[in-house]
């Protein structure tokens, strides 16, 4: 009985994050292993950006092939999330930074053509730097919107809304950012946080013990607490980058 079960657990598959820690140990060969097995993963996650399906011939598949094996080697346990979750951050975030590149250099090859007509090169300049601006606007802008689809769905699982939010959001700015901290810690705390999302309600008495606000503090932010973390939790670029400037103010 001994013996088979030392089988079954010798043959037990290691989890991805585990399999990442191997890597970053050197196994190269398990490396190559999981970037062929989530290039599906990648190629959804780019596509996600472009706002078009990418093939693994474009250029924006290099890159997000490239974001996937930084965020291999920059994984820790330690950050709360999974590979994938932060591995998705990384490849958007590089995906993005390699389109406005791309703008800038449009910008700058626009400038090099059509010596011979001056007139007619700075109208061609302004036009296409108006639709390269645009273009990067309207992504942004979708982005943000399905930031704010998905967030929505996800406050319905905790029986939150934006119209709670904007009710029991803190008034004063010191207030807000105690919120946050708040948030952030429960966050960065693995069982506070489990407990935050199996119960859908906040850990209060347990939070109480590592933050350096009243309960009734903390009962009154309770709306607004929760919602910072299912950000934090989660892969919200431009809202996290709301919390940062409010955490700087």
């Amino acid at each position: 009985m001994l013996g088979l079960l030392f089988m079954a657990k010798k043959k037990k598959k290691n989890t991805l994050e585990e399999t990442v820690l191997l890597i970053q140990q050197g196994d190269r060969y398990l490396l190559d292993e999981i970037i062929n097995s989530y290039k599906p993963f990648i190629a959804k996650t780019v596509s996600s950006v472009c706002k078009r399906y990418i093939y693994e011939t474009d250029d924006e598949f290099s890159i997000g092939l490239i974001a996937f094996n930084e965020a291999i080697e920059k994984y820790s346990t330690e950050r709360g999330n999974s590979l994938l979750s932060f591995s998705e951050v990384i490849i958007k975030r590089r995906v993005i930074d390699y389109i406005r590149k791309q703008s800038k250099n449009q910008h700058l090859s626009f400038d090099l053509t059509n010596d011979t007509n001056e007139e007619e090169t700075a109208g061609t300049i302004i036009v296409n730097e108006l639709s390269l601006d645009e273009y990067k606007k309207k992504n942004d802008e979708q982005l943000r919107k399905d930031e704010i689809v998905h967030f929505q769905k996800l406050l319905t699982t905790f029986d939150l809304s934006f119209s709670d939010l904007v009710e029991n959001s803190p008034k004063h700015v010191d207030a807000r950012k105690n919120a946050i901290i708040a948030a952030k810690l429960l966050v960065e705390n693995e069982e506070l946080k489990e407990m935050l999302f199996n119960n859908k309600r906040l850990p209060i008495k347990q939070l109480e013990k590592m933050v350096d606000v009243s309960r009734k503090t903390i009962e009154r932010n309770r709306k607004y607490i929760i919602a910072i973390a299912l950000i934090l939790s989660s892969d919200y670029v431009y809202m996290k980058d709301y919390i940062k400037g409010v955490l700087n103010t």
